[in-house]
């Protein structure tokens, strides 16, 4: 059975994105990007909503941004070669290969998906990783905690819901971030 795995950049009060909706104190350094692909290489799928879908599409859109570093390219491959959901309403197509639009985040599908994928499955983007955080279908979180405060935000995390975690593993960037990677214990 595949692992639903919610991986996430945050700042260290918890927030994804800050008041006015900028994630970019989240931008990794090389070291942490490496990282990051090596996350990815174990990944077949990819579950997104519409901005995340949006934000990340440039990875197959956008070839200079692959072209201008060596672990761009390695992202940009390892992205590509995987399966995408997207979730949304409004989205009128999806405009990257290997990618399929649902309408409604059905939680039997992805119960489906982990019971049958060959390789691990990425949720991407708090407001999706919700839903399954709260039906209890993640199985790993991996945090990299950004050296920064922003105060308000979106948050990481559904707020109200505990969660219990078991500590797996841990890794400090020369940036200050740090990685945590958990189980789901409960």
């Amino acid at each position: 059975m595949a692992k639903l795995i919610y991986a996430v950049h945050m700042s260290l009060d918890g927030y994804f994105e800050d008041a006015d909706g900028n994630f970019d104190w989240t931008e990794p350094n090389e070291e942490q990007h490496r990282f990051v692909n090596d996350l990815l290489r174990p990944v077949g799928t990819h579950l997104y909503g519409r901005r995340m879908y949006e934000t990340m599409a440039v990875w197959e859109t956008d070839p200079a941004l692959a072209a201008s570093s060596p672990v761009y390219a390695d992202f940009a491959e390892l992205w590509q070669a995987g399966d995408k959901v997207v979730y949304s309403r409004t989205l009128a197509e999806a405009w990257t290969a290997r990618t399929r639009l649902e309408r409604e985040f059905d939680l039997n599908s992805v119960v489906e998906l982990k019971g049958s994928a060959a390789s691990d499955i990425l949720i991407a983007g708090p407001e999706l990783a919700s839903n399954a955080i709260k039906a209890g279908l993640v199985d790993e979180y991996h945090f990299l905690v950004v050296p920064v405060v922003v105060g308000s935000g979106k948050s990481a995390l559904p707020p109200g819901l505990p969660l219990q975690l078991e500590l797996l593993d841990e890794r400090r960037f020369s940036n200050g971030v740090v990685h945590l990677r958990y189980a789901s214990a409960g």
